[in-house]
């Protein structure tokens, strides 16, 4: 049988591993995720995706300015132009491809496509798991950064280890890993702390150790 001074040693050996491991874990983590860039060098725009639903609007001409969804097919009607691929396009080129359409009828067409309701394919999803209030999947939207994903869940839980965020992001064909410092941005106010997302970010945030 084990006396209780070799019961006690044991489990001091145990711990002060459990310790090491812990804190080579948080180093090497540490390690793996630079901080997150706070400027894009390629400003990312969203993608039209099946299900969404987009004003369009062209210029002098109300009768032709409507609200469509984009049908499962990926493709819109609108006044005058009765079948237009629409997703897999950003806003800007929609609208170029609906004002060559309508040019045919009317002169010289100005139009603007904006996104009014978004749903959009997964590759443009921004996924926050982990300790945020309400853990899931949101559209990517121009300009989006940090602050307005955590806006849209909710925040964190008082269980978050903000400042130990990372966002996971897919460059060049690799998964790269970036920190991101929640607590000194949510709690603290720190503007500079808040950086832009990339459509398929995945942004994960731990749990507290203490």
């Amino acid at each position: 049988m084990f006396t209780l001074k070799q019961i006690q040693s044991a489990a001091t050996r145990t711990l002060v591993i459990s310790l090491a491991l812990f804190f080579a874990a948080c180093s090497s983590q540490n390690e793996a995720a630079s901080t997150a860039p706070v400027t894009l060098s390629d400003s990312a725009e969203y993608i039209i995706g099946p299900n969404d639903e987009l004003d369009v609007f062209v210029w002098q001409n109300p009768d032709l300015s409507v609200t469509v969804p984009v049908r499962p097919d990926g493709r819109i009607s609108t006044p005058l132009v009765n079948d237009m691929v629409a997703a897999s396009k950003t806003s800007a080129q929609l609208s170029k491809d609906l004002e060559k359409e309508l040019s045919q009828y009317v002169k010289d067409p100005l139009v603007t496509v904006s996104v009014k309701t978004f749903n959009g394919p997964y590759s443009q999803q921004i996924r926050i798991v982990g300790q945020a209030s309400q853990p899931m999947a949101i559209a990517f939207r121009n300009r989006m950064t940090v602050l307005d994903a955590m806006i849209a869940v909710g925040g964190m839980t008082e269980f978050a280890a903000g400042n130990r965020t990372v966002i996971v992001r897919e460059e060049g064909g690799e998964k790269k890993s970036y920190g991101v410092r929640l607590d000194d941005l949510l709690l603290n106010g720190d503007v500079s702390a808040n950086v832009p997302l990339m459509p398929g970010d995945i942004l994960i945030i731990p749990e507290s150790w203490f």
